[in-house]
C-alpha cells in the first residue's frame, strides 16, 4: 500500500515513491524515474525527510532500497550540481547518510548501474543484495570532481585505501562479483533472484528483537572508528543493558522451551 506522511515536503515525491505493507512489518522505497533513475537535488532532501519518518513509523520494521527497471541509478542529475546553492549542496552527505541513521534494518537491492550517489545512497545502507547484472561506481572524476556524499570514506571503511582509490581516482566500474569478493556486497545473486533473496532478508530481520537490532546498528556505527579497548567496554554497556528488557527474557525463555521467539521490541 502506498502512503502518505504528516509532512508537507512528502505530500508529492519526487522521482520516487514507498509503499507500507503492515502485514509484513515492511517499507519499500523505490526509485522510480525510469530508465536511469537518475537523482535530483530535491529528491535527495526528500529521501532524508521519509527515513527520518519511517523510523518513527510502527508499522514499520524493515526498510527496502531498491528501483523500477534494470538499472538501480545512474547517478545524480549533472546539471543541478552547477545550479545548486552552496548550503544545498553542503547538506549532500548529510541526507544521503539518512539510512545509515535511521535506527531500523535497510537493506539495499542493486541491479544493473549503481554509479554515484546511487552507490553512495547504497552505501549507507546495512546490507547490500547485488544481482548479477550491477555494477557500482563512483564516476565523478570523469566531471573534474570527487564523490560529495560520503562514497570515497565509507568505501575506504570498507574495503582500504588501496582499492578505495582504484575505484574513485580512475572511476572503475566494479562488477558485482568483485563487489560481492571485495566485501562491498553482502550476497550476489542471479537476476531473477534478487526480490526473493531481499524478501528472504526482510523476513530473516524481523524474527529478531527490535530492540536487540536498534542497539546492534547503533553500536557498530557508534564503534567503527573506536579503538578496541572502546569498542569492547560500548558493547559490554549495550548488553548488560538489553539483558533488563522484556526482549532478552522471551528469548531466554523461547530458547529453553524450544519455541520461537515473539519479540516486542521493549
Amino acid at each position: 500500500m502506498s502512503s502518505t506522511f504528516a509532512d508537507p515536503r512528502l505530500a508529492t515525491l519526487d522521482g520516487f515513491r514507498v509503499d507500507i505493507d503492515p502485514a509484513r512489518e515492511r517499507a519499500d522505497v523505490i526509485l522510480d524515474r525510469p530508465p536511469l533513475n537518475v537523482s535530483s537535488m530535491p529528491q535527495r532532501d526528500q529521501l532524508r525527510l521519509l527515513f527520518e519518518a519511517l523510523e518513527e513509523d510502527e508499522r514499520v520494521r524493515v526498510i527496502v532500497l531498491r528501483a523500477v527497471g534494470e538499472h538501480f541509478s545512474s547517478g545524480g542529475n549533472i546539471k543541478g550540481f552547477l545550479e545548486a546553492t552552496p548550503e544545498l549542496v553542503s547538506r549532500l552527505a548529510w541526507n544521503i547518510a539518512a539510512p545509515a541513521r535511521c535506527a531500523k534494518p535497510v537493506i539495499a537491492a542493486n541491479r544493473g548501474y549503481c554509479f554515484g550517489v546511487g552507490f553512495e545512497l547504497s552505501l549507507a545502507c546495512d546490507f547490500r543484495i547485488v544481482s548479477e547484472t550491477c555494477f557500482y561506481a563512483l564516476p565523478e572524476q570523469r566531471l573534474g570532481q570527487i564523490p560529495g556524499s560520503g562514497g570515497s570514506a565509507r568505501l575506504q571503511k570498507i574495503i582500504g585505501i588501496t582499492r578505495t582509490k582504484d575505484i574513485v581516482m580512475r572511476s572503475r566500474r566494479i562488477p558485482a562479483k568483485q563487489a560481492y569478493d571485495w566485501g562491498i556486497a553482502t550476497e550476489c545473486v542471479p537476476d531473477d533472484k534478487l526480490e526473493a533473496t531481499t524478501d528472504a532478508l526482510v523476513d530473516e530481520l524481523r524474527a529478531f528483537s527490535p530492540l536487540a537490532q536498534r542497539t546492534a546498528k547503533k553500536l557498530l556505527n557508534d564503534t567503527e572508528d573506536a579503538t578496541l579497548s572502546l569498542a569492547i567496554e560500548l558493547e559490554g554497556h549495550c548488553y548488560s543493558r538489553l539483558r533488563q528488557s522484556d526482549d532478552f527474557r522471551e528469548g531466554v525463555e523461547a530458547f529453553h522451551a524450544k519455541r520461537p521467539a515473539r519479540f516486542k521490541g521493549t
